[in-house]
């Protein structure tokens, strides 16, 4: 019995408008920026009227990188509501592709924005095993002071032990797929903010990856008992906004570009790698092909790096030693530089750097289930 488990960051799939760059020009689109606003008012109606321009071909592209998944169970982070998750789902993967999913689980979470992580399921795999959910779990409530886990470099960072641990969620989902039990788990780890003390930041924000990660170990091991979770059937997925290791790209455009791998010297994920209680399964593909997303900040900061995970039980593992996942990286703007041998045919209409399908790349693999 086979299942295929997917996962993708579709980067602000919202119902909203954001018009706070009329006031603060850091917010502001760059569209905008061309023009002299005076007014509140009319500012507001040109940048409705940009997003709705810009968000058909946004969409037909995510709807398309996820339709070249072909999942049976997707994994999704930062999505606004029920609603936007409904109106994309029916109006682009349904209308669009004609493949969409009937079963949507989303609990609203922490994040300030509003941003949540989902799941989107068919009622039968592939192979036409049902897939039945038996529970869901929002861990969204989790504190620091719940698990034990405040110390000294949360508190630097200002905060306290009755906060919440997850900065948007840990979504647990216990599911039956043929029948077969199967556990998944949905996060979106804090994101890097700006530097902070002398601190990247990706490093400075770090302490706070750390928690979650050690939170949703904690989760799991409170599920099957500390000790006993290496035989299970469970996934961890999501966004995790962290990597242990990076591909460095050296050039210009003009130069030509050369890629140098490296390892990172510490990562919150090291939680989750360093006694094997899960294995990364894009550690099975060739070292410069394992990144789901591309980072620049001009020429001299620039490289590629895994932000997207599937982690699977070492029961799964084993049980699909032989599997590689796939990454679809067609939505990829045209900005992304992609090693020899890994370029791609973009989506119709793709741009520089938007319209894209997202920054992020949906990870995907098919399993066997014990």
């Amino acid at each position: 019995m086979s299942l295929r488990l997917a996962t993708f960051n579709v980067e602000n799939l919202l119902t909203r408008f954001d018009y706070t760059g009329f006031r603060n020009q850091l917010r502001q689109d760059r569209v905008l920026k061309l023009f002299d606003v005076q007014n509140e008012a009319i500012y507001q109606q040109l940048e409705a009227a940009r997003v709705v321009a810009a968000t058909d071909d946004t969409r037909q592209m995510t709807a398309l990188a996820i339709a070249d998944a072909d999942a049976d169970i997707i994994c999704l982070q930062e999505v606004d509501n029920m609603a936007a998750l409904q109106a994309f789902e029916y109006g682009y993967l349904y209308r669009m592709v004609g493949n969409g999913y009937r079963q949507k689980f989303l609990i609203e979470g922490n994040d300030a924005r509003g941003i949540d992580v989902a799941v989107m399921m068919r009622e039968e795999t592939r192979d036409g095993q049902p897939i039945v959910l038996k529970d869901i779990r929002s861990h969204a409530m989790v504190t620091y002071r719940d698990f034990g886990l405040f110390n000294d470099e949360l508190a630097e960072l200002g905060l306290h032990q009755d906060d919440k641990i997850f900065k948007r969620d840990c979504l647990e989902l216990d599911l039956a797929i043929g029948g077969v039990p199967f556990s998944l788990y949905v996060v979106h780890l804090k994101s890097m903010g700006p530097m902070r003390e002398g601190l990247d930041g990706r490093h400075s924000t770090m302490p706070i990856r750390r928690a979650e990660t050690l939170a949703v170990r904690r989760i799991i091991e409170n599920r099957f008992g500390a000790g006993h979770t290496a035989r299970k059937n469970f996934a961890i997925c999501g966004d995790m906004n962290d990597y242990q290791e990076r591909v460095d790209v050296i050039g210009t455009r003009h130069t030509g570009y050369r890629f140098k791998h490296q390892d990172e010297e510490t990562s919150a994920l090291d939680v989750f790698s360093e006694d094997g209680f899960v294995e990364n399964i894009m550690r099975r593909r060739d070292i410069l092909d394992r990144w789901t997303l591309y980072h620049a900040r001009g020429p001299q900061e620039q490289w590629l790096c895994q932000l997207d995970y599937i982690w699977l039980s070492p029961a799964l593992a084993q049980a699909n030693a032989t599997r590689m996942p796939d990454i679809v990286r067609s939505g990829q703007p045209f900005r992304t530089i992609f090693p020899p041998g890994q370029e791609v045919e973009r989506y119709p209409r793709t741009g520089w750097d938007r319209p894209k399908a997202s920054d992020h790349c949906p990870v995907v693999m098919t399993l066997d289930l014990l």
